[in-house]
Order: structure tokens, then C-alpha cells, then sequence
């Protein structure tokens, strides 16, 4: 399969570096294309107040109609009637904000975050989602708990239904039903970690991360006992090296220039 490393919303947190919204395209051999998440859509940039609420004033989106997943899509030759599928880490805003650009997607989710954004959400999580995000009606396609070991992770599971060689991983932590997302290019694995950690710092690399990061970080997660708990198994995956595994997670703008770089 063919992955393309999309930026769909780069953010101006206040006293931080620039941070992205690091979103897969992803062609399969079948000829259907696939999003791992959505950042920030169409809808947004037109009525961000509604969409977005409170927290765009911290989180400082861009909101650039070149930078969403739909316009991208379209530059790279593609209708987005070819988005066939959309996997999404977790329900955030800056996740799920392009689905409504392709609404005849099946939207593949956890069913503990289906259960923690829109299905019966704790007075924190309706403070956290907001539901106009899927007030389009999408066709979602819930995946509940179990699978085979994957990479020292217990119950990662295949969706098949999609293609092979995208495997849901679930991390539990940053939301309810938060999960990784491991893709096989056939000459590597990309595992997409979406929010369970906001900066390379946390997989060992020298640089630390802005504290304005490691503050929001903890100011937003679900369980953060499990959060660093997700640290450590992901920095001690990073100190594997195993050659045909690379590491990327959601906003971190290193780890998204290198695979641009380096091609995927």
C-alpha cells in the first residue's frame, strides 16, 4: 500500500513550536483510498466557533482550506468519493473535523470511544466533544475489544474488511477508546499513535517537549496514570529499533518532516 503523510491543521499553541495534524492517505491495492483521522475539514474554517468552541482560542488552528484532507486529496488527482474508509484515533475535533467533507465514508472507531463521544459520554466527555462533528450522520463502524498480540501489544485486530495490513491498536489513556494505528507499507510498518503521546521527547529523543505540550497533555487526558503508562511502552518499542517499524503519532512536526522526507 501506498502512504501518503498529509499535514490537515497546523496549530499555534501560545509559547510552543508549530505543531501539525498528521493524517495517513492511504491507497490500498484494491484502489480505495483510506484516512487514518481527518483533521480539521471544510466545516470548520466556515463556522469554527460552532464547530471547534471554546478550545480553538488555546489550540490556535490555522484553518486553511488548502491544508484540509478533502483539498489535499483532490491535489493529489483523487475524488473524495475514493475516501472509502476513515480510521479515526479518538473523537477530538482536530481528528474527526474533515469527516463531514466525506460523508459517504464508513468511519471506523472503538466502541469504547463511539460509547465515550456520542453514545453515552460523562459529563467531562460532553464538555470535551462537541457534537456537531457528527451531526452529518456518519456511517459509522464500530470495533469492540479483543484481537491477536501485535508487536508486544495484546489485542491489536485487523480490519480486514478494509484491506489487510491496517491494524487497529488500541492505547486507552488520552480519551476512553483512544487507539493506535499500524499500517504495512510492504517494505515497513508505520504505526500511527495518534495523541497517545504529543512529542518525540517522550520515545527518548533528546529534545524535550514544550511545556505548554506537556501541560495540555496532562490537562486533557482521560486516565493519565495510563497515558504515561503508554509512554513507557511505546519509548521501550522506539528502543527496539526493529528495522521495519517507524513511530509517528498525531502533532509532533519532526516525526511528520522525516517521513515526508523520507517518502513514507
Amino acid at each position: 500500500m501506498k502512504v501518503h503523510h498529509l499535514n490537515c491543521g497546523t496549530m499555534l499553541p501560545p509559547r510552543g513550536e508549530p505543531v501539525v495534524c498528521h493524517v495517513l492517505l492511504i491507497e490500498t491495492e484494491g484502489g480505495d483510498l483510506v484516512l487514518v483521522d481527518s483533521g480539521f475539514g471544510l466545516d470548520d474554517i466556515a463556522a469554527p466557533g460552532r464547530r471547534l468552541g471554546p478550545s480553538r482560542r488555546l489550540i490556535k488552528p490555522v484553518l486553511a482550506r488548502e491544508e484540509t484532507a478533502a483539498r489535499q486529496v483532490e491535489r493529489l488527482g483523487f475524488d473524495r468519493a475514493d475516501v472509502r474508509h476513515i480510521v479515526v484515533t479518538h473523537f477530538d475535533s482536530d481528528h474527526i473535523g474533515g469527516l463531514s467533507d466525506f460523508p459517504e465514508a464508513q468511519v471506523h472507531v472503538t466502541a469504547a470511544e463511539l460509547l465515550g463521544a456520542v453514545t453515552s459520554p460523562s459529563r467531562s466527555e460532553r464538555l470535551r466533544y462537541r457534537a456537531v462533528q457528527w451531526a452529518h450522520g456518519p456511517k459509522f463502524v464500530e470495533h469492540g475489544p479483543g484481537g491477536e498480540p501485535w508487536r508486544g501489544f495484546a489485542a491489536a485486530k485487523e480490519l480486514d474488511a478494509i484491506a489487510p495490513g491496517i491494524v487497529l491498536v488500541p492505547l486507552p489513556g488520552h480519551t476512553r477508546g483512544h487507539t493506535c494505528v499500524a499500517v504495512d507499507t510492504g517494505t515497513h510498518w508505520i504505526l500511527h499513535a495518534g495523541d497517545a503521546f504529543f512529542h518525540r521527547g517522550a520515545l527518548g529523543d533528546p529534545a524535550p517537549a514544550p511545556a505548554v505540550l506537556r501541560i495540555m497533555e496532562r490537562l486533557v487526558a482521560y486516565d493519565l496514570k495510563q497515558v504515561r503508562a503508554n509512554h513507557a511502552r511505546l519509548a521501550e518499542l522506539h528502543r527496539r529499533a526493529d528495522p521495519d517499524l517507524v513511530i509517528v503519532n498525531a502533532h509532533d512536526p519532526v516525526l511528520y518532516e522525516r517521513m515526508r522526507a523520507d517518502g513514507g
